[in-house]
């Protein structure tokens, strides 16, 4: 597939990098920005040489919200009908992990988006915010889901009902966000964690991912339940052997993805 709207790298760091790439638009979110991304995703997921992935916009904006030009004039059956946010589920079952590096303006489906994210690494520059409600509509991709399990109650209905932004350090404050850097190493610091994780037992990683996300479907019962059948799994890697080998020998371990 020809990329128009992001830029794509694959680093010798095993981190599979998306820019998003329509800086006029503040990198609006159009479905043709949504399909590339998801194409890309799919690619990083099934590349073994790939073991994380940051999305990014630029330093003026991760993604100021979705294209509204391209639904403005959409009625109630035509949502229902083309289903834009169902196109952008996909990142939802993407096994690796992935994070969000984040300046300027993170708003509407942008801060969704992030959100959807596994981590977030933000500038000081970074904005978030849901203004949807200037629209005359609400989030519609998780937001008023998702940063309600972040930052609470309070903050979300102050957010989805009037608009308010928060700052990079309230982000922080509240938990939304994993750490935040000064615009000029922010997104050196999240291909540093990226980098990080991708380092690590490619199986463990997965399941990893999918352990702290049951927590927000699961009651603690069985989010404990899944948690021990995964651990007990793992005991049947031959990256489990070799990363207890290589801790008794004091040396680095070998990971195969096995």
């Amino acid at each position: 597939m020809e990329y128009q709207n992001i830029i794509v790298e694959t680093l010798d760091t095993g981190v599979g990098l998306i820019r998003f790439n329509r800086p006029k638009a503040l990198n609006a979110l159009s479905p043709e920005l949504m399909e590339e991304m998801a194409h890309a995703l799919a690619a990083f997921d099934a590349d073994e040489k790939v073991g994380a992935m940051v999305l990014t916009g630029n330093e003026r904006a991760f993604a100021a919200g979705a294209d509204i030009k391209a639904m403005a004039n959409a009625g109630m059956v035509d949502m229902l009908t083309n289903d834009i946010i169902a196109k952008w589920e996909y990142i939802h079952s993407v096994a690796k992990p992935i994070i969000a590096a984040v300046s300027g303006y993170c708003l509407g489906g942008g801060c969704e988006l992030a959100m959807s994210c596994d981590m977030i690494i933000a500038s000081e520059t970074a904005q978030f915010g849901q203004p949807e409600i200037n629209l005359g509509i609400i989030p519609g991709f998780g937001g008023t889901q998702r940063l309600t399990r972040a930052v609470g109650k309070a903050i979300t209905m102050e957010m989805v009902l009037a608009g308010r932004f928060l700052s990079a350090e309230e982000a922080l404050a509240h938990g939304l966000v994993n750490h935040v850097y000064p615009v000029e190493i922010y997104l050196e610091e999240a291909l540093k964690l990226a980098a990080k994780i991708a380092s690590q037992a490619p199986v463990a990683v997965r399941l990893g991912k999918e352990a702290v996300n049951k927590s927000f479907e699961m009651t603690l019962r069985e989010g404990l339940q899944f948690e021990r059948r995964v651990f007990h799994m793992l005991f049947a890697t031959e990256d489990q052997k070799e990363g207890m080998a290589a801790f008794v020998e004091k040396r680095k371990p070998q990971w195969k993805g096995r």
